[in-house]
């Protein structure tokens, strides 16, 4: 499956943040692979996987295959040293949903929204709320495998 997706920093968290569905996600990292591929376990709320992602930037295939909690439990040590933890708010924007990220622990401070669409000419035509900073697609700074290892 093809991913088309833009992340930006924040500028400013809006105003309230109450009515917005929201979760803790606890993701880690089983192989950081060439060529930008990776294989990630998450959990979130209740809803347990395993994605393979490809490539960097704005398009990347990426492949969920979920898991039972067990599944899940026992791989999860496999990635000792290679995790996050955030918190994501899912917020409407016209077609579109914002998930804002809010990162802890480690990478505690730093917040991100990313947002998907269904093609590459939605993407570019995409114009972020005033409460977006800086775009950081593809910025391997950003990216949440680099920030499963500082």
């Amino acid at each position: 499956m093809r991913e088309i997706e833009r992340k930006f920093l924040i500028r400013k968290l809006p105003s309230t943040l109450q009515p917005y569905p929201r979760h803790v996600i606890n993701q880690g990292y089983l192989v950081f692979g060439e060529n930008g591929v990776e294989v990630r376990l998450r959990r979130s709320n209740e809803q347990h996987s395993l994605t393979v992602k490809s490539k960097h930037g704005l398009e990347r295939e990426e492949h969920n295959i979920p898991l039972t909690e067990e599944q899940w439990s026992e791989l999860w040590p496999l990635t000792a040293g290679r995790r996050l933890k955030k918190l994501r708010f899912d917020i409407p924007h016209g077609e579109y949903i914002i998930e804002l990220d809010i990162f802890l622990g480690l990478n505690d401070g730093l917040v991100v929204a990313e947002v998907e669409f269904p093609t590459t000419i939605a993407a570019h035509g995409f114009v972020p709320p005033s409460w977006f900073d800086q775009e950081v697609t593809g910025d391997p700074e950003f990216s949440n495998r680099r920030r499963a290892v500082e």
